[in-house]
């Protein structure tokens, strides 16, 4: 009964692919929140404030479920560089995943302006109105998404790896597809 799974367990699987396509949407959206100054720039922010809230309700709940499952072990012959690059990257996404709403949700009160999730439901204000602070959560909020967009980057080049080269059962372990 001690035996190491395989596989990751079916809710950490759903919620990490749930989540890997809403985090690469987020990133799009984000995209062109910046790139547009026309009528879809509203459109977008509408899109982008609840899934954001989506996003840090959704890691939480998948940070409950890693503590509370078993995840499958790294192989053996990894480098030791690699365990470590592998365990700091899964740090990082999640600290990214919790950081990033919290920084949007803040700067958005910084702004003075409603945290709307629909046209009837306001979250409360994180900080009061406050030019200066709106300013460097902005711009905090900008350059963690850049690293977040560099690190899911690096996180697909490593499954990739993991699947196509050394073919060692890493990637299988979160897909629940056989060897």
């Amino acid at each position: 009964m001690n035996a190491q799974p395989r596989y990751f367990a079916p809710l950490a699987r759903l919620l990490h692919w749930l989540m890997a396509l809403m985090v690469i949407a987020m990133l799009f959206i984000g995209a062109g929140m910046a790139a547009s100054v026309s009528e879809r720039h509203e459109w977008l922010i509408h899109l982008h404030k609840p899934l954001g809230i989506a996003i840090l309700a959704l890691v939480i709940v998948r940070l409950v479920v890693r503590f509370s499952t078993r995840q499958p072990p790294l192989p053996t012959d990894l480098p030791l560089w690699q365990v470590l690059a592998a365990k700091a990257s899964h740090w990082m996404l999640y600290g990214l995943m919790l950081v990033l709403p919290l920084l949007g949700w803040a700067m958005i009160s910084a702004a003075g302006d409603p945290v709307m999730l629909s046209s009837s439901l306001q979250l409360p204000a994180l900080v009061p109105a406050n030019a200066q602070l709106f300013a460097v959560l902005r711009k905090a909020h900008g350059l963690l998404a850049y690293l977040l967009f560099l690190t899911v980057l690096l996180h697909l080049a490593a499954a990739l790896f993991h699947g196509l080269i050394r073919r060692d059962g890493v990637l299988q372990s979160m897909t629940g597809t056989k060897d």
